[in-house]
């Protein structure tokens, strides 16, 4: 009995590995290939930018990935930095992010009018294929968020930190912006217990959808 118990544990902890190795290996050959097959896309959209909004061209932040370590996400710039209020994420939660909390609204000042086209279609969310590259996000997976909010979770809210952030997720096609926090975080942690590679190519598939249609998206 102890035997079987010892391989059972080995099995599984083989299959974990393989499972994230090979969830790591679909990240680089696709974000590679994207890329690539993108970059044209990639300098148009430069260019729109520098024409309608000038520089910057792209918006670094810092985000919160796997296990809380902080990265840089890389998006193309949707805002207009004169009117943004550094003040605007200072949150005073006492008992974790609140569930009626939503990130977004549907007008939003700073948003330039050629940004809710890119966001509108998820199209500042491209440069994030580099972070991808780079191992500091996923394909697929809970969203990344803020320090100034994650640093408010609960111990339930942070187990969505549990794996890699992703450019899409179960949250994003099943609401994108129109969620609040607490739904959010009930498609996060579904995502986290039961994330596979089938389950994957179900939410890179219905976010084509969801981007083409633009729907749920601020």
């Amino acid at each position: 009995m102890q035997k079987d118990s010892g391989r059972l544990l080995l099995e599984n902890a083989a299959g974990i590995t393989l499972s994230q190795v090979g969830k790591r290996l679909f990240d680089i050959l696709m974000s590679s290939l994207l890329i690539v097959c993108l970059s044209p896309l990639f300098i148009i959209l430069s260019v729109l930018i520098l024409f309608k909004s000038g520089r910057p061209v792209f918006f670094l932040q810092e985000r919160v990935g796997k296990n809380d370590l902080p990265f840089t996400i890389f998006k193309f710039r949707s805002m207009n930095y004169s009117k943004h209020n550094p003040d605007r994420h200072a949150y005073d939660w006492k008992e974790g992010v609140p569930d009626h909390f939503t990130f977004k609204t549907a007008f939003d000042e700073t948003v330039t009018p050629l940004g809710r086209v890119l966001r509108k279609y998820s199209l500042d969310e491209l440069p994030q294929l580099f972070n991808v590259l780079f191992g500091d996000m996923s394909l697929v997976g809970p969203r990344p968020e803020i320090p100034e909010i994650t640093t408010h979770y609960t111990t339930k809210q942070a187990q969505r930190l549990k794996v890699k952030p992703g450019i899409t997720g179960y949250a994003q096609v099943n609401g994108r912006s129109e969620i609040d926090h607490g739904k959010k975080i009930e498609l996060d942690l579904y995502y986290v217990e039961n994330q596979s590679f089938r389950l994957d190519l179900r939410i890179i598939w219905l976010t084509m959808i969801c981007v083409v249609i633009g729907k749920g998206s601020f």
